[in-house]
């Protein structure tokens, strides 16, 4: 899972503002106390995780605060949340959906996938898992390695973990990048990253990328940056080791009717694809689901509630999800991926629906659960239980669920 794809996906818009207060700021003041900072702070906890002095001199000599960074709060100003966050499932799913951009990133996959013919081949081998899901990741993450990564990462990182909103979480990450740094996979100037600190062509952060990242070009590095093998490897081994069912597909588009209740999506709610499919919800292209399909486990989906394509997915779905912590994020990747093998747009149209802020969300989260109802978190990010909690709240007014808010329904949840 990555920060800076997250906040994409999920079509946050972060912005800050130096009016009043952090207008006032002395910028030199506060490089001398960034300075001060990486001595008595920031060295002691990286020495303790193992770090060279050597390294961490050399990766922070010359290393100034960037303050074009979002998410910061500069000494003597007062810590301000933005106003308005959006999230692109209640922004318009469908945007999300580009048929433009889509035919281009297939038309290039497609090309990458033969230009990587063997070794994709020899990753599917080991990992299990399809080179069109790779490439699909690949390409929604850094364009096939063509997005040049607009940060310094031990910049963006230091600046973030001495006056950013998270200080704590971007500390670590520092830390870790000055380990990967340490043991000679990339040297700090070349350590290219987005504002969030997210690495190279797979978007690891940091801390995950020991765990991840692999050398499968055989140099001894395990280059994110400018190696698609180790790249396309690091992608697959972080799908196969969170779970990746060989065999299986992600998910197909799907007719579901109305028996079927939209409160029924969510990965909580799971029964074979045999058993939903014995319920009415049927492929949208009109062919059977797989026989080996038929006897795993599948899950309804509904991202735009009744408002779009629906969707039965498999448990491959959820391990998309572990990648991007986003519905949306995951049905662009098996998607673009069945478009590299030859498949077209969604069938079903998706409805313009209209835009809600985090706050919006927020307050229909609480009176949701003041009212009973599991959202899973009242943090305005809104999932399938909300989702879910939604459609329930609909059928108990008895109200036809459509699983996702109208105007009228968070006006009257405020």
């Amino acid at each position: 899972m990555t920060l800076t794809r997250i906040c994409a996906a999920l079509g946050f818009v972060v912005s800050i503002s130096l009016a009043g207060p952090a207008a006032a700021v002395n910028k030199s003041k506060a490089e001398q106390q960034f300075r001060q900072w990486q001595s008595n702070v920031l060295w002691p906890k990286a020495k303790k995780a193992g770090v060279s002095r050597r390294t961490f001199q050399a990766a922070l000599k010359g290393v100034k605060l960037d303050w074009s960074m979002p998410e910061i709060v500069p000494p003597g100003t007062r810590k301000s949340p933005p106003k308005k966050q959006y999230q692109s499932e209640f922004r318009q799913p469908g945007a999300y959906f580009n048929q433009r951009s889509l035919n281009i990133l297939a038309q290039r996959g497609g090309a990458q996938i033969k230009r990587f013919a063997k070794t994709l081949t020899r990753i599917e081998k080991k990992y299990g898992v399809p080179k069109e899901i790779i490439v699909a990741i690949w390409g929604r993450e850094s364009g096939f390695g063509r997005v040049k990564m607009p940060k310094n990462a031990v910049a963006a990182l230091a600046t973030s973990a001495f006056m950013g909103w998270r200080k704590e979480l971007f500390e670590r990450e520092l830390i870790a990048a000055l380990k990967i740094i340490d043991k000679g996979h990339i040297s700090a100037k070349a350590m290219g990253s987005s504002w969030a600190g997210a690495l190279g062509q797979p978007q690891f952060l940091p801390s995950k990328f020991g765990t991840y990242a692999v050398d499968f070009d055989g140099d001894g590095k395990r280059n994110i940056w400018t190696s698609a093998p180790d790249t396309l490897a690091s992608i697959a081994n972080y799908l196969a080791r969170h779970g990746w069912q060989s065999g299986r597909d992600w998910g197909f588009e799907a007719r579901i009717p109305a028996s079927l209740s939209c409160s029924f999506g969510g990965p909580d709610q799971d029964r074979t694809i045999g058993a939903w499919n014995k319920k009415g919800a049927k492929r949208i292209s009109g062919r059977a689901f797989p026989a080996n399909e038929m006897r795993g486990k599948g899950y309804l989906l509904f991202p735009a509630g009744r408002f779009g394509p629906t969707f039965v997915t498999t448990p491959n779905f959820y391990v998309l999800k572990a990648y991007n912590e986003s519905d949306l994020y995951a049905l662009f990747v098996g998607h673009l991926a069945d478009r590299m093998r030859g498949g077209g747009a969604f069938k079903t149209k998706w409805q313009k629906l209209p835009t809600f802020s985090r706050a919006a969300v927020k307050s229909m989260q609480d009176r949701l659960i003041a009212q009973g109802y599991d959202v899973g978190g009242a943090d305005g990010l809104v999932g399938y239980k909300t989702r879910t909690a939604i459609g329930m709240w609909q059928e108990k007014q008895g109200q036809k669920a459509t699983c996702f808010p109208s105007r009228a329904l968070v006006k009257r949840l405020r």
